[in-house]
């Protein structure tokens, strides 16, 4: 017979962000929205929940990672699932915010290394592919978007220019995992702006054929993507 243990279970702590995600989906719930609709402008919607709007972002992004809601620019927040239980939306979040190290430890380990390939086996056609890339992110921030789409071309032209098909496999193996972790980023106040200035740091590195320069440069972009609200809260 084991001993019982002379402690009281651990209580899990509710994050804040958690706490209004759960409650914007009972919101949607309980007036009986269906996907497509849309959801009260930010500001209006913080002042109902009584809570900042930095925190009602962070609840935004959690529930968009999780495919609750998406987040238009110019559009507002708009319903894209249907119903589901408030408490496996706020397990799904909890679960994605406690394995989010170990998804950005592996990205940082792979992008690192494919971002010292691209600076030497990059073509004329790749260097132009990643301009493109920037092109078009520059494009959507200065516009006020968040600049997803350019960053996703971005990484995937880096890739493409390492000329590595494994790489480029595995790459493609946790492709989910880093759009989520590209949500929560680029969700972040003045992110977006800060991401492609660390875009033109690789590719200046990349199109200057400095392999250590582009791993350098690679990895302080990684780690600046590391800083998200959620990993915060959760340590």
């Amino acid at each position: 017979m084991s001993e019982s243990s002379p402690f009281p279970p651990r209580l899990l702590r509710t994050r804040l962000y958690e706490q209004v995600a759960g409650q914007i989906s009972t919101w949607i719930d309980d007036n009986g929205l269906q996907a497509g609709d849309r959801l009260p402008p930010e500001r209006e919607l913080a002042q109902r929940l009584g809570v900042s709007r930095a925190t009602l972002s962070q609840a935004l992004v959690a529930l968009e990672v999780v495919g609750v809601v998406e987040v238009r620019h110019g559009d507002g927040t708009v319903v894209t699932a249907g119903h589901q239980k408030t408490s496996r939306i706020v397990e799904a979040i909890r679960n994605h915010a406690d394995r989010l190290p170990e998804i950005i430890e592996t990205r940082d380990a792979l992008e690192t290394k494919i971002a010292s390939l691209a600076a030497v086996r990059r073509t004329d056609d790749d260097l132009a592919r990643i301009d493109d890339a920037l092109a078009f992110m520059a494009a959507d921030v200065e516009a006020g978007g968040r600049g997803v789409e350019g960053d996703e071309r971005f990484h995937g032209a880096v890739t493409a220019a390492s000329h590595s098909l494994l790489l480029a496999r595995l790459m493609d193996e946790i492709g989910d995992l880093i759009k989520e972790t590209r949500l929560e980023s680029l969700g972040q106040p003045g992110r977006p702006q800060d991401s492609l200035a660390g875009h033109r740091a690789i590719a200046e590195a990349i199109r200057a054929g400095d392999p250590a320069a582009a791993a350098e440069a690679m990895h302080a972009h990684v780690a600046m993507v590391s800083d998200v609200a959620l990993i915060r809260e959760a340590q």
